[in-house]
């Protein structure tokens, strides 16, 4: 692997950022899906081996897509950037439902994973459990961003969205409660309910707590720049603090993310404030995204994943089970306490749950001495790839043929506020 150097380092970065625009031109001229293509480019890139884009061939280039790298630089801009212009009124109105998605969906997704896993690949039960935590977190940028291009309910994203950004959190906690369990032999269950209910609501009131301070900081500033740099601050200020109290990370800035967007946006920033904030986040989760999704497709290994297509194929149908279950089971439930979900949507929220920057991380965070880390591995990166080239292509069309989208039959909630109701702003 090519040492890391300041210059080797620049012009890394310099060739990502080429490739990602041309990419980005040629996928905007063709109508395709910005981060499907990124994934396709880095696969082909990798593949072929082209001696004039030599920074990005495997072993000459540094090697960045690591767990720190991903988990402290790339995923609090992603999440808070994703959180501040999400709506509190649009989350509460389906809190029932997200509630449940992000947090027993995640159990059942996992665990049924897990034994499905263990069951048809024979992988050692603890450790099978332990890839269904890593597996079972939703990232639908894919999906948002084709949402943004269709006319359709502003809430079925919304949903899709919300149960991402609390997921997260959730499927990082119980990853670190598993990997703990597996090291020590043996997992208490009752220590592992409570690590677990520490992690997700500590890290969700620090969030909202830092948040706070932040938009009372913000309260007596008009000054962009100043307000863009203290939100940069709680956005990452908050993952770090969380982590080092030994709470999620994600939630706290997705919690930080919430307040700043929904109470600091709205009443303690001008327009001028508020419009520089947002476009800066707007940028940053661009240049992220982009880094992100073209690194994966540069990081897969071509031909370990077709040397393991068998288990491959048995991890990928793992997962959508458990996503199935997950998501018919909790969803008609959750219609009791709020507003019904259609079935249509349902389907949706199944198939729009990609995998994503977060499964990667945590699956190489795994100790190079991890027994089966390389299976593992094998079967995230195998899962990732399908999910996002597999379902991000055929989510429009799986839209379409349910009469969600680009028509008047897309279905409209009237109980929401008018802005939430107009399909144009999805």
């Amino acid at each position: 692997m090519k040492p890391i150097t300041p210059s080797s380092a620049v012009e890394f970065l310099v060739v990502l950022l080429i490739v990602a625009s041309v990419i980005a031109i040629v996928a905007k001229r063709f109508r395709f899906p910005y981060t499907v293509a990124l994934v396709a480019g880095g696969l082909i890139l990798s593949w072929l081996r082209l001696p004039h884009v030599s920074p990005l061939v495997s072993g000459q280039r540094p090697d960045w897509l690591t767990p720190d790298v991903i988990l402290f630089l790339f995923l609090p801009a992603l999440v808070f950037e994703g959180s501040l212009k999400l709506q509190l009124r649009e989350l509460q109105h389906d809190s029932a439902s997200l509630l449940l998605l992000a947090n027993l969906g995640v159990l059942v997704a996992a665990f049924v994973a897990g034994y499905l896993v263990h069951w048809s690949t024979g992988l050692p039960v603890s450790v099978a459990l332990l890839f269904g935590a890593i597996i079972s977190a939703t990232d639908p940028i894919s999906v948002i961003a084709i949402f943004r291009d269709l006319r359709m309910d502003r809430r079925l994203s919304v949903i899709i969205e919300g149960e991402s950004l609390l997921n997260d959190g959730t499927a990082a906690a119980l990853f670190q409660i598993l990997l703990g369990g597996v090291l020590a032999g043996h997992l208490a269950l009752t220590q592992g309910i409570v690590q677990f209910a520490f992690a997700v609501l500590g890290g969700a009131i620090l969030g909202a707590l830092l948040g706070y301070i932040a938009i009372r900081v913000t309260g007596g500033i008009n000054d962009p720049d100043v307000e863009i740099t203290l939100t940069t601050i709680v956005a990452y200020g908050s993952y770090l603090l969380a982590y080092q109290l030994h709470m999620s990370g994600i939630i706290a800035t997705a919690a930080a993310g919430l307040i700043v967007g929904n109470l600091g946006a709205k009443n303690c920033m001008s327009p001028e404030s508020r419009s520089a904030v947002e476009s800066f986040w707007a940028y940053l989760a661009f240049v992220m995204n982009s880094l992100i999704f073209l690194l994966i497709g540069l990081e897969v290994h071509i031909d370990a994943l077709v040397h393991s297509w068998v288990p491959v194929f048995c991890a990928v149908g793992a997962v959508l089970v458990g996503r199935a279950l997950s998501v018919y089971l909790l969803v008609p439930t959750s219609s009791l306490l709020g507003e019904k979900i259609p079935g249509r949507w349902q389907h949706v929220i199944v198939w729009g749950g990609l995998r994503g920057a977060l499964a990667l991380a945590l699956a190489l965070s795994l100790d190079k001495s991890f027994p089966e880390r390389s299976r593992i591995l094998d079967l995230t990166f195998g899962v990732v790839v399908f999910s996002i080239l597999v379902q991000g292509l055929t989510i429009k069309p799986l839209l379409r043929l349910l009469k969600l989208a680009d028509g008047p039959r897309a279905e409209q909630n009237p109980n929401l506020p008018s802005a939430a109701r107009n399909p144009d702003v999805a």
